[in-house]
């Protein structure tokens, strides 16, 4: 097989959600992936892959674990340099520390930076998709594109848009939002491995007229993305029923302009209701699970069994800068331990915890035929994690037995440190 190589390392990956598919977790201890031409051919055992192609060079990295990259659902590219303002409740931390800083974006040159900086801790910590909240200024939304593309990253993003209750540095009019959005969408969606995403920040900032601007952008473009927040806050939820006193509730608002939906994803929902939840099912709208944000801003612990009993599809999102890193793994971990002392307190298993970080939110971005797990067919977007040698991740491997203890230490362990190498559609995008 002419330019094929095999990689030969722990593999650990789902094929569908293991909560509902027991055979859907896969585990090799010593596998092997096929890839050639930026795709997988096949996965499995060392011995049965080797067989199919005894020929093609193997790369040895056995005493590490490879997996699917990883997919951030919840992400702001503004926020890179206010991760860590700690100690305030969602309304007050934008007004005090993220809207300031998204003001800045209107500087080209320092945005285009942050951008550079922002693709570059995605990939270093083994991130290979994810939905970017862009900026609320067009240019700037552009340096973010531009960057993901340089870097080689799947990027699905947007123009930020509000008209209301925020600084007026950050307003737009209907029009301009139109107009920017537009010319956006012809350079950007579908453009590589870049996709667009309409993004009203939240109902709370966005007039029913801009609004119904995100609606005709979808319906003039049905192969965009829809990207929001929903229930994050109490004091936000308060804020939206005073804006739309016609709304039953928050999701409704979203409902009316055709903003839900297999296309959309909407952010935390901590204080959800049960008829919110039935019709998020419904529509087959994606919530994105962002624990380490909830925690950072006292928004409250996200009802995650609640979702899974109404059938609503959840993904993981780090929700930087609210949240505390770019780590998908340590997302994964927040979301375990918050269920263990959530108010239906459960075990989140390993299993699920890669599927939420993987595949999850591929789904959500209906990229699953694309990426997401080691399914021959599939995009090669990988991530090649080894610990240091003299570190206590490697200690503890030495001992594990079996998959779960694997998983679990690497979920409680493994730092940035830890990834060695990264791959999108088979393309090397960061080496340690």
């Amino acid at each position: 097989m002419n330019g094929a190589e095999l990689l030969r390392a722990s593999l650990a990956s789902t094929r569908a959600d293991p909560a509902r598919d027991s055979g859907a977790f896969a585990w090799h201890e010593d596998g092997a992936l096929l890839i050639c031409d930026g795709r997988i051919v096949a996965s499995g055992e060392f011995s049965e892959v080797r067989r199919a192609a005894p020929e093609s060079p193997v790369t040895d990295w056995r005493g590490g674990l490879l997996l699917p990259g990883f997919v951030d659902t919840h992400i702001h590219f503004p926020q890179l340099r206010i991760i860590g303002a700690l100690g305030r409740t969602l309304l007050d931390w934008l007004e005090q520390s993220a809207l300031p800083e998204e003001i800045r974006m209107a500087d080209v040159s320092y945005a285009a930076d942050t951008a550079r900086r922002f693709v570059q801790a995605l990939a270093s910590h083994g991130t290979t998709t994810a939905m970017v909240f862009g900026a609320h200024f067009p240019d700037a939304t552009a340096a973010l594109f531009e960057a993901a593309g340089a870097a080689c990253l799947r990027i699905v993003s947007g123009l930020v848009v509000s008209d209301r209750a925020l600084p007026l540095e950050l307003h737009q009019t209907v029009e301009q939002a139109y107009r920017d959005s537009t010319g956006l969408i012809k350079r950007f969606h579908e453009a590589g491995r870049t996709l667009y995403a309409a993004t009203p920040r939240f109902a709370f900032s966005t007039s029913e007229a801009m609004l119904e601007m995100c609606q005709t952008l979808v319906r003039e473009h049905p192969t965009i993305r829809v990207q929001s927040h929903i229930n994050e806050n109490q004091a936000e939820i308060a804020g939206v029923r005073d804006a739309f006193p016609w709304a039953r509730d928050y999701l409704a608002v979203y409902e009316r302009y055709s903003l839900t939906g297999r296309h959309a994803v909407l952010a935390h929902n901590v204080h959800t209701t049960d008829a919110e939840l039935d019709r998020l099912a419904a529509s087959r709208t994606t919530i994105a699970h962002c624990p380490a944000s909830n925690a950072a801003l006292g928004s409250g612990i996200f009802p995650l069994r609640r979702h899974l009993d109404a059938g609503v599809h959840v993904a993981l999102g780090t929700d930087v800068g609210g949240g505390t890193g770019f780590s998908m793994i340590k997302e994964a971990l927040c979301a375990h331990l918050m269920q263990r002392v959530g108010p239906s307190p459960f075990v989140l298993d390993t299993p699920r915890m890669l599927y939420l970080a993987t595949l999850a939110g591929a789904q959500a971005l209906s990229l699953d035929s694309e990426i997401g797990s080691f399914c021959p067919g599939k995009a090669a977007d990988l991530v090649y994690l080894r610990p240091p040698e003299d570190g206590p991740l490697a200690a503890v491997l030495e001992r594990a037995s079996g998959p779960e203890d694997v998983l679990g230490a690497v979920f409680t362990l493994a730092g940035s440190e830890s990834v060695r190498e990264v791959r999108v559609g088979g393309t090397r995008v960061y080496a340690a």
